[in-house]
């Protein structure tokens, strides 16, 4: 009977064990932080009541995020698209993978800048707070640039 209550102490402690591991649910790792900065940001001035926002968000961390929302006191509201065989919607946040990069670009995923408040000129900047669900909301400056601009290096 000890060499039974002995296995089934041994077995209990495994399963506890296990069940401390760092994966959530779905099996992903809940252990890590992400680490995000934010470069290649530009918005070509607009040429009616509506903006389009790109920028490059990079996260170095070993955890994903989510950007899910963005606000500007440029516009009435901002909101976040995904373009998906050409056609653009709005979409309730993009994913930013561990050790990886969400691209927002021309032609692609992108911010909208609806109901502008004032019209950004080449030269300036909008700022912009980028909002996501795990990590603190970062502020950018995006840089106005011309409505032709294409970047040199892409996204």
């Amino acid at each position: 009977m000890r060499r039974f209550a002995g296995a089934a102490l041994a077995l209990t402690g495994a399963l506890v064990l296990a069940g401390c591991s760092g994966s959530d649910a779905d099996g992903k790792d809940s252990g890590g932080t992400p680490d995000l900065s934010v470069g290649s940001a530009y918005m070509p001035q607009p040429v009616s009541d509506m903006a389009a926002g790109f920028l490059v968000i990079t996260n170095k961390g070993d955890a994903a995020d989510r950007l899910t929302s963005v606000d500007s006191d440029v516009a009435a509201s901002v909101t976040v698209h995904e373009t998906v065989d050409g056609s653009m919607r709005e979409v309730d946040g993009l994913d930013i993978p561990a050790g990886g990069r969400l691209v927002l670009e021309s032609g692609g995923n992108h911010l909208m800048f609806e109901d502008l408040k004032r019209e950004p000129k080449e030269g300036q900047k909008v700022s912009v707070e980028l909002r996501f669900a795990e990590s603190d909301p970062v502020t950018v400056d995006i840089p106005v640039k011309a409505a032709t601009h294409t970047p040199k290096h892409g996204h």
